[in-house]
C-alpha cells in the first residue's frame, strides 16, 4: 500500500526556464487542495543540503506566473551526484517531515528525483528546460518562450544584416540540442542551419552556398548555428575570408532562458504541475510528466531517461528545403 502524503517539497533544479513559476504555483495549490502541506527547497538539491527550506502557501505564489525564472532559484549541486549527498538529501526531507518531492528541471534533475525515490522519498519530476531535450515528452516547459524571444531577435538582427548585405551567424542556445536551431531556421527563413545532430562541419558546402546566392541575387545570408555546435565568431571570420562578404557572429545568450513564460508555457506548466501534484498525493514515485501526442501522462525515470530522442528527419528536410 503506497504511504499516505502530508508534506510535499518542490524544487526547480539545472538551468531556470521561463515557466518554472506557472508548474510552481500549481504544485502548491493543487497539493493544498488535497489536503496536504508544501514546502519550498530553495536553489535546487544544493539549497536541500543547507536545508533552505520554507513553508508556502496559496499567497507564496499570488502574482508570480507571469514571472520568468524560478522564484525558488536554482543551483547547480555537484554533492548531489554523490551517493552521500543523495543520503543526506532523504535524511533531510525526512528531518523537515517531506513525504515527497517535485522536482522541476531537465534530465540531469531527474537522476536526482531518481535517487531521492531510492533513498524512500517519493518523487515525481516535470520537465522544465528550454532545450527540448527530453525524449519522452514533446514538449518541456520554456521552449516555448525560449523560441519566440529567439526568433524575434533574430528577426531584427536579420533586418540589419539585409540593410548592409552581410552573412549573420546567429548562435542559439540548446545544449546539444538543436531543437531551437531548427525552429527558428524555419521560422525565420534561414539560408543554412547547423545542428549539433546533423551537422558534418564541412564549411565549404556553406562557404560554396552563401556565394551561390550572391551570384543569384541573394543580398544577405543567415545562418542559424546551435550552442552545441558554437565557435560562431571564429566561424565568421573564416567565411570573411573566403567570401570578402561582411559576416558578423551574434550569440544570443542567456536572454533566450529569461523573460514573461508565454500563453502555452504558462498553461502547459500549470496542467503538469497540478498533474505532479495529484500523482504524487495519490502515492506515486519515481515517475516524471510527460506531454505525449496531445495528453498528459506519466513515465517511470529509468524508462524516460532510457529514451532516445533525435531531430524528426521530415522536419529537417522541409527546413532545408524552404531555404533553397
Amino acid at each position: 500500500m503506497a504511504k499516505e502524503i502530508k508534506t510535499i517539497g518542490v524544487l526547480t533544479s539545472g538551468g531556470d526556464a521561463p515557466g518554472m513559476n506557472a508548474a510552481i504555483r500549481a504544485v502548491v495549490r493543487k497539493a493544498i487542495t488535497n489536503g496536504v502541506k508544501v514546502k519550498g527547497i530553495k536553489k535546487g538539491y544544493q539549497g536541500l543540503l543547507n536545508e533552505e527550506i520554507i513553508d508556502m502557501n496559496a499567497r507564496s505564489v499570488s502574482d508570480t506566473i507571469q514571472r520568468g525564472g524560478t522564484i525558488l532559484g536554482t543551483a547547480r549541486c555537484m554533492e548531489f551526484v554523490t551517493e552521500a549527498g543523495q543520503q543526506k538529501g532523504a535524511d533531510i526531507c525526512r528531518k523537515h517531515g517531506i513525504d515527497g518531492l517535485v522536482v522541476i528541471g531537465g534530465d540531469g534533475s531527474y537522476r536526482g528525483a531518481q535517487a531521492m525515490s531510492r533513498h524512500g522519498v517519493n518523487t515525481i519530476g516535470i520537465p522544465g528546460t528550454i532545450d527540448l531535450d527530453i525524449a519522452c515528452t514533446d514538449y518541456t516547459i520554456g521552449f516555448d518562450t525560449a523560441v519566440n524571444t529567439a526568433m524575434e531577435a533574430i528577426d531584427k538582427v536579420r533586418d540589419t544584416s539585409s540593410s548592409h548585405e552581410r552573412c549573420s551567424i546567429i548562435e542559439v542556445m540548446g545544449r546539444n540540442a538543436g531543437y531551437i536551431a531548427l525552429w527558428c531556421a524555419v521560422a525565420n527563413g534561414a539560408e543554412d542551419v547547423l545542428l549539433p545532430e546533423k551537422y558534418d562541419y564541412n564549411e565549404q558546402a556553406i562557404i560554396n552556398n552563401i556565394i551561390a546566392n550572391r551570384k543569384h541575387g541573394k543580398t544577405h545570408h543567415l545562418i542559424i548555428n546551435a550552442e552545441g555546435i558554437g565557435h560562431s565568431t571564429s566561424m565568421a571570420k573564416r567565411i570573411e575570408a573566403a567570401t570578402g562578404i561582411e559576416t558578423r557572429a551574434t550569440i544570443l545568450g542567456y536572454m533566450q532562458r529569461g523573460g514573461s513564460p508565454t500563453c502555452k508555457d504558462r498553461y502547459y506548466a500549470s496542467i503538469m504541475g497540478a498533474y505532479a501534484a495529484d500523482i504524487l498525493c495519490a502515492g506515486s514515485t519515481n515517475r516524471v510528466v510527460a506531454y505525449r501526442h496531445g495528453e498528459f501522462v506519466d513515465y517511470d525515470i529509468e524508462e524516460a531517461l532510457a529514451m532516445q530522442k533525435e531531430i524528426p528527419e521530415y522536419q529537417y528536410e522541409v527546413c532545408r528545403m524552404l531555404a533553397t
